[in-house]
């Protein structure tokens, strides 16, 4: 019998290109299968728990996100534990912080503010050390109208038509606290074109898909398939309208967890 436990929470980057999403699925690799099995063996089998800070699809990276750790004996050395931790770790996936919380705590209910970051360029063939984490568009794409659809997703909004398979039971009506489309200047690689954008969003809440669906209409914006009227109708808490285009996962990045 266990009479204590101690809670930890651990934040976390990766490269998403060669995992299945962070939920454990049979048969598949995944991030919390990875994670699970690394902790398994650093504390030589002594029970534990992990509960993520929220899902990400497969191919879908992370620079920064947490889980919470849950075990029943206190980690005296946290500097040590890490080290250790990231010592085991495949190279794709990195721990970055560890501190200790109390049993008030919960990881999924306590208030977050996350944002992600969709990482794009258009109208030539990059090179393959990109595809794990820029989207190229091969058409040519009107940035300008893109900015301008993009601003159109924040307040307060009805997303049903960008969560994929939606049903009449979820809660569709969310906020978005910023959307901005705009030149890129938060990641940077020699192989990288001249020319590379990013969407960042910024809430609390998302659907599934919800980001892929924006960018994908962004998408079509660019490329004149629709306007802005279409997306600004589309947001309406009548729109019965059923986004079709979903951006690939590998452009995107949740960049960040704010735990408030």
């Amino acid at each position: 019998m266990f009479n204590k436990r101690f809670y930890y929470l651990i934040k976390i980057q990766y490269l998403g290109y060669r995992f299945h999403g962070w939920q454990k699925q049979p048969k598949l690799k995944t991030i919390h299968l990875m994670i699970d099995r690394t902790l398994n063996f650093i504390l030589d089998g002594k029970p534990f728990k992990t509960l993520g800070s929220g899902r990400t699809d497969a191919m879908v990276s992370a620079n920064e996100t947490a889980f919470e750790l849950f075990v029943y004996e206190k980690i005296e050395d946290q500097t040590a534990f890490l080290e250790l931790f990231n010592l085991n770790l495949p190279q794709d996936l990195r721990a970055l912080a560890i501190e200790e919380v109390d049993a008030d705590f919960n990881i999924i209910q306590h208030s977050k503010v996350k944002e992600y970051v969709y990482l794009f360029t258009y109208g030539q063939k990059c090179h393959p050390f990109c595809a794990p984490i820029m989207t190229t568009i091969l058409d040519d794409l009107d940035i300008e109208l893109m900015k301008k659809g993009a601003q159109l997703f924040e307040g307060t909004h009805n997303f049903k038509p960008y969560c994929f398979r939606a049903t009449d039971k979820g809660l569709y009506e969310r906020t978005i606290d910023s959307c901005i489309l705009t030149e890129n200047t938060l990641y940077s690689a020699n192989f990288f074109p001249k020319n590379t954008y990013t969407l960042i969003v910024k809430g609390k809440g998302f659907g599934r898909n919800q980001i892929r669906l924006m960018m994908g209409t962004l998408i079509k914006l660019g490329r004149g398939e629709v306007d802005l009227n279409y997306i600004e109708n589309s947001l309406k808490s009548e729109s019965t309208e059923v986004m079709d285009f979903i951006a690939p996962a590998s452009g995107l990045i949740l960049n960040s967890v704010a735990f408030e």
